[in-house]
C-alpha cells in the first residue's frame, strides 16, 4: 500500500470498496455452494420465522378452549405443536448444512488466494521483491489470508440469515398487526444511525491493526535472522525497545478497533427494549380492545425481540467484514505488484534441446540501474564463445552481480540486450531460461529435508544414484557418508548441525546436478576453506567441459586458469584477457592481484 493511500481517508475508503467488490468476487464465484447456501438457510429461516406464529396460533386455541364449553382442542393443538417441533427441527437440519457449505466455500477461497500468492511469488521479479519486506509479506500470506477466512466464514451464515429473517419476521409482523409494526421499527432508524457512526471510526483502526500487525512480523523476522548479529554488538535492549514501541502501537489499534466493534450491540439492546417497552404498552391496549387477540400480542412479542438480533447481529459483522476487508486490501495490493515483463513476441520462445544448445552468450549495449538516475551497468558489450570459463572481477559495487542478475532476469536492463544461443532473454519464458542455467550464490539456501533431497532440488527427476554420483564428483561423497545417517541425514532450513563450507558444497551440487548450459559463481567459494576450494576446483574442471561459466570471484587465485578475465569498474569492463596478459599490462587487474598478494 502507498503512502499515499495509507494518509488519504478518501483514498482508502475508495481501496477498502473495491477490495470488498474483490471479496464479493471470489464469494460468487463458488455459484453452486451459494445457491444452496442461500436456498438452505431460506428454508432453516422460514421454519424459525412461522415457529413463532403456529405457537400464538396454540395460545389463541387454547384460550378459546377455557371460554368455550367444549374444552380445549387437543387435536388442533397437537397438530400444531408437531408442526412446530418440525419447523424448529429443519430448522436445525438446514442451519447445520448451510453451515457446512460455507466453511467448505470459505475454505475453498482461502486455499486459492494461497495458491495465488505463492504462484505471484514465483511471477515477481527480484527488483520487486527487495522492496517487500519479509515479514509483511509472509503476514499477508498467513495472517491477512486466515484473517478474511474468520471472517467470511463468521459474516457469510449472520448476513445471509439476518436479511432473510428481517424479511420474515417484518412481514408476518405486518400481516399481525401493521400499526404495532410501524411503532416497534420506529426508533430502529437512529441505532442504525448510531451504529454507522460507530463503523465509520472503527474502519481505520482495523486498517492500523493489520498493518502494525505485519511491521511487528517484520521486526520479529529480522531479531530472529540476526540474532547472531544481534548478540554480538549487545543490541538486545534497543532491538527490544523497538518490538516494544511496535507492539504497543498493536496494542492500542486492535483496543481501539475491538472496542468501538462491540458497541453497537448494547446500541441495539438498549433501542430494542425501548421499543420492547412501548410495544408492550400499546399492544396490551389493543389486546383489551379486542382489535389483537392473545396470540397475536404473543407471537409479536417474540417476533419484536427475535428482531433485535439480526439487526444487531448485523451491527456486529459489519465490523468483521471491515476487519476482513482491511485483510484484503493488503492481500490484493500484493497480488497486483507488477509482475515480470510480458514477453515482446506474441509467444515466448524455449530455449534449444539441451544437447543441441551451445551456450553462447552475447551482451549488446547493456544499460541498466537500479534507479533511473543511478545507472549501474553503462553500455555494457561482452561476447562469450560457448564452454569458456569467464570470471568477472573488480571492487565492491562495480556490477559484477547486476551483471548476473541482468542474465539470469531476475532484473529487466534498461536498454540493450543479451542473448543466448542468439535468442534475446526477454523473448525465453523465464522457466526456460533459468532451467538451463545453474546457479551458486554466496548466500547459501537450504531447505527442511535430507541432504539427498537439498542436492536433488536442482534435478526433481534425479534418483539417489545420481545424486550419489554427482557428490563423488564433487568430491564431497565421503564428507556426506560422515554425518549420522549420510544423504538421508535432515537438516533444518538454517543448515544447522553443518558449517559454512558443507552448505555451499551442497547448494554447489544441487546447480550442478541440473547438468545446465551455463553455470554462474557469485562467490561461490568465498564460505570454504583452502582444501575444500581445491576439490571445487577440481570439480570444476571436469564438469564445465560443454558449458559456458561466469564465476565472479574476489579471491584471484581461484581464476588464474579462466579462459577469460574481465575486470569492471564502475558498470563498464576496464581490462578484458587471461590471468598472464593482464598481469603483464599493470593495470587494474595488476593492482587488484597486488593488492590481494600483499595482504596474504
Amino acid at each position: 500500500m502507498s503512502k499515499a493511500t495509507s494518509a488519504n481517508p478518501a483514498a482508502r475508503a475508495k481501496n477498502s470498496r473495491y477490495a470488498l467488490r474483490r471479496i464479493l468476487h471470489l464469494v460468487f464465484s463458488e455459484r453452486r455452494r451459494l445457491f444452496a447456501i442461500l436456498f438452505l438457510l431460506l428454508l432453516a429461516t422460514s421454519a424459525n420465522v412461522i415457529a413463532p406464529k403456529l405457537l400464538g396460533d396454540g395460545t389463541n386455541i387454547i384460550v378459546a378452549g377455557i371460554q368455550s364449553p367444549n374444552g380445549i382442542d387437543f387435536s388442533a393443538l397437537s397438530r400444531i405443536l408437531i408442526t412446530v417441533l418440525i419447523c424448529y427441527s429443519v430448522f436445525a437440519l438446514m442451519n447445520f448444512l448451510g453451515g457446512v457449505l460455507i466453511r467448505i466455500l470459505v475454505q475453498n477461497i482461502a486455499y486459492r488466494l494461497r495458491e495465488k500468492a505463492q504462484a505471484k511469488i514465483a511471477r515477481l521479479s527480484l527488483s520487486v521483491l527487495d522492496n517487500q519486506k519479509k515479514g509483511d509479506l509472509l503476514s499477508r500470506v498467513t495472517n491477512d489470508i486466515d484473517n478474511l477466512n474468520q471472517s467470511l466464514m463468521q459474516t457469510l451464515n449472520s448476513i445471509i440469515s439476518a436479511f432473510y429473517t428481517i424479511l420474515g419476521i417484518t412481514s408476518l409482523m405486518c400481516w399481525i398487526s401493521w400499526r404495532l409494526t410501524l411503532i416497534s421499527l420506529l426508533l430502529f432508524p437512529i441505532g442504525i444511525f448510531l451504529i454507522g457512526k460507530v463503523l465509520g471510526r472503527s474502519r481505520p483502526q482495523f486498517h492500523r491493526q493489520w498493518e502494525l500487525t505485519g511491521k511487528v512480523s517484520s521486526i520479529i523476522e529480522e531479531s530472529f535472522t540476526g540474532q547472531e548479529i544481534i548478540s554480538a554488538f549487545s543490541m538486545e535492549d534497543e532491538c527490544d525497545e523497538i518490538f516494544t514501541q511496535a507492539n504497543e502501537e498493536l496494542f492500542q489499534a486492535s483496543f481501539r478497533g475491538q472496542f468501538l466493534s462491540q458497541l453497537p450491540y448494547p446500541i441495539m439492546s438498549f433501542i430494542s427494549n425501548l421499543s420492547f417497552v412501548v410495544v408492550a404498552i400499546y399492544g396490551g391496549l389493543q389486546v383489551i380492545s379486542g382489535a389483537l387477540t392473545i396470540g397475536g400480542m404473543q407471537a409479536f412479542m417474540q417476533y419484536s425481540r427475535q428482531l433485535n438480533h439480526p439487526i444487531s447481529s448485523i451491527a456486529q459483522v459489519a465490523n468483521l467484514l471491515q476487519s476482513g476487508a482491511a485483510s484484503g486490501e493488503r492481500i490484493f495490493d500484493f497480488l497486483d505488484l507488477p509482475e515480470m515483463p510480458a514477453a515482446k513476441l506474441p509467444r515466448y520462445q524455449d530455449l534449444l534441446p539441451r544437447a543441441e544448445q551451445k551456450g553462447r552468450v552475447e551482451f549488446s549495449h547493456l544499460c541498466f540501474g537500479y534507479h533511473p538516475d543511478t545507472p549501474i551497468i553503462k553500455n555494457f558489450h561482452l561476447q562469450v564463445p560457448p564452454g569458456q570459463q569467464i570470471a568477472i572481477v573488480g571492487p565492491t559495487g562495480a556490477g559484477k552481480t547486476t551483471l548476473v542478475n541482468l542474465l539470469m532476469r531476475f532484473y529487466e536492463s534498461t536498454s540493450g540486450t543479451i542473448t543466448i544461443d542468439g535468442i534475446p532473454i526477454e523473448k525465453i519464458s523465464p522457466a526456460s531460461l533459468r532451467a538451463q542455467i545453474g546457479m551458486v550464490l554466496q548466500d547459501t539456501w537450504l531447505f527442511s529435508g535430507s541432504i539427498s533431497d537439498n542436492i536433488g532440488f536442482g534435478n526433481p527427476n534425479a534418483d539417489i544414484y545420481q545424486v550419489q554420483k554427482t557428490a563423488t564428483e564433487l568430491g564431497i561423497d565421503q564428507l556426506i557418508r560422515r554425518f549420522p545417517h549420510g544423504y538421508s541425514t535432515l537438516i533444518d532450513a538454517e543448515g544447522s548441525g553443518i558449517s559454512a563450507g558443507e552448505k555451499q558444497l551442497l547448494t554447489i551440487a544441487r546447480a550442478y546436478i541440473a547438468d545446465p548450459a551455463i553455470l554462474i559463481l557469485d562467490e561461490a567459494t568465498s564460505s570454504v576453506d583452502t582444501r575444500t576450494e581445491m576439490l571445487i576446483q577440481q570439480a570444476m574442471k571436469r564438469l564445465r567441459k560443454g558449458r559456458t561459466s561466469f564465476v565472479i570471484a574476489h579471491r584471484l587465485s581461484t581464476i588464474r586458469e579462466a579462459d577469460q578475465i574481465v575486470v569492471m569498474e564502475d558498470g563498464e569492463i576496464v581490462e578484458q584477457g587471461k590471468h598472464a596478459e593482464l598481469l603483464a599490462t599493470h593495470g587494474a587487474y595488476y593492482r587488484l592481484y597486488q593488492a590481494q598478494l600483499g595482504e596474504q
